[in-house]
């Protein structure tokens, strides 16, 4: 159907349109994308067994939605690729405010329209893109923001007394008419406001000021919620939740892999400027690795949750770490450094909600302990667990390198080396070497300098050796030769 030709509402007859509902509309779509097996939601990762079917089955219902999960869980994303599902255009009562059906007028304005003019009524067409309308649920939202309310100056201009229904200025939702309609952080809506959302999704009927209004909106209505506003700031009001067709639950990713999938998705444009700071695969790891520490940490409040956007920002600000450092340092090409993870605690600390006793310990602190923990998880992912009591009989596989650091004193990673000198300073521990051949004998070689840095982070987590920040790098030292060397 060539939508150029056809503008006034006898074509759209002959051309044979059927007029369909917004669910219906969805429902269809759908189904035809699941017969030929294409993917509904691009872009969205670990929810292909879990989220995504069940919000599949509530369209298919043509139920209206609530997504229920924590922050940075992805519940607008879903909510904005539903857009995908609706037809491409559809037809629109030309010069009308709440999008009228050509074939079914409501406002008075598209009655009388099309009862004066007919098959001769003009329309237009509304591409998927304009269907699709987002309000954040705020305590100052009013019903005269959502529904609608008398315009004093419309009764004004077309000298109409207030019991006239044309001096109604219509609000938000009306406006969506034959829309998706989102509303964010739904528990945030004062619960009068939630009232006056009862008739709508039940009956259609919208009540302003007075005037006796039936309008059968027709709305797709996707609402998200966040578990924890249930008791810090409000609630969704029972009348309103048992209205609303289905409920699913989000959640963070399950595994790290699919924590790094969505990291890099997001932040390819970040990775394609900065091209020249290599990124170890291991170090991927470790930075996904926090937001599953943090999730937890018992200094975090597990209620509000850890974004997935603390990864996200989290991975950019390590790009930027070492792309500050080789600029510094006059390099064109670096790698990147664990000790380029200090560089990443600004966004750890704006990410995560502290208990008291992490206010007590500080956002700092926190944030490099999730590090820190993050790391030694990892080690044990590639290395034996050193276990605090260790029979006498077993052989300690890091005694080496601590003993290495006995007879050495002063070794220190600076900022200010190359990646020459860098990799040089690491290769000087021996026993190092042994190791990493010995537990992980396939690491490619440019992983290896990182490798190292892990162990001897690792081994400073275990107390086999310690750690001194010095600003502009660290230094490591064997716990008890540093101690005399103090002496």
């Amino acid at each position: 159907m060539n939508i150029e030709n056809i503008t006034t509402l006898g074509q759209l007859k002959e051309a044979g349109y059927e007029p369909k509902t917004i669910k219906e509309e969805l429902r269809r779509n759908l189904l035809q994308k699941l017969m030929k097996k294409e993917t509904v939601f691009e872009g969205i990762h670990g929810y292909e067994y879990t989220v995504i079917p069940e919000l599949e089955r509530a369209i298919l219902s043509k139920h209206n939605i609530n997504l229920l999960g924590l922050r940075g869980q992805a519940k607008t994303r879903l909510a904005r690729q539903m857009v995908g599902l609706l037809d491409e255009y559809v037809p629109v009562v030309k010069g009308s405010e709440i999008n009228d059906d050509p074939f079914h007028p409501l406002s008075r304005y598209a009655k009388e329209l099309v009862e004066e003019k007919e098959d001769d009524t003009p329309i237009t067409w509304l591409h998927r893109e304009e269907r699709f309308t987002e309000k954040l649920a705020t305590p100052d939202v009013t019903v005269a923001d959502l529904i609608g309310d008398v315009d004093p100056i419309k009764a004004a201009n077309l000298k109409l007394t207030y019991a006239d229904d044309r001096v109604i200025h219509f609000g938000m939702i009306p406006r969506a008419n034959r829309c998706i309609f989102v509303i964010n952080e739904l528990p945030d809506l004062q619960a009068r406001i939630q009232v006056a959302l009862f008739n709508i999704l039940q009956e259609g009927d919208i009540q302003i000021r007075g005037f006796k209004l039936r309008l059968p909106l027709d709305v797709q209505f996707v609402f998200t919620a966040n578990p924890e506003d249930y008791t810090n700031r409000g609630s969704i009001v029972t009348p309103l939740k048992d209205r609303i067709g289905s409920q699913i639950l989000t959640h963070y990713p399950d595994d790290i892999e699919i924590a790094k999938t969505i990291t890099e998705q997001e932040t390819a444009e970040a990775a394609k400027v900065k091209s020249h700071v290599y990124v170890p695969e291991l170090a991927r790891d470790i930075l996904e690795q926090i937001s599953f520490e943090a999730r937890d940490s018992e200094f975090i409040d597990v209620k509000s949750g850890v974004s997935a956007r603390l990864s996200i920002t989290a991975f950019e600000n390590l790009l930027s770490t070492a792309e500050r450092r080789a600029l510094q340092i006059g390099e064109e090409k670096t790698s990147v450094r664990l000790s380029d993870f200090m560089g990443i605690v600004p966004a750890i600390t704006g990410k995560v909600e502290l208990v008291y006793e992490g206010e007590q310990e500080g956002a700092v602190e926190v944030a490099e302990q999730l590090i820190s923990k993050a790391v030694k998880s990892q080690f044990e992912e590639y290395f034996p667990k050193i276990e605090k009591l260790q029979k006498q009989s077993d052989r300690d596989p890091y005694a080496e390198v601590v003993q290495w650091f006995f007879d050495e004193s002063n070794f220190e990673l600076l900022d200010t080396l190359n990646e020459t000198d860098y990799k040089r300073q690491l290769d000087k521990i021996e026993p190092l070497d042994r190791l990493l051949d010995t537990h992980v004998p396939d690491v490619e070689k440019k992983d290896r300098p990182f490798m190292k840095e892990m162990v001897l982070w690792a081994l400073v987590e275990y107390n086999k050796l310690s750690k001194f920040n010095l600003g502009d790098g660290v230094q490591f030292k064997d716990v008890y030769g540093g101690y005399i060397s103090d002496l």
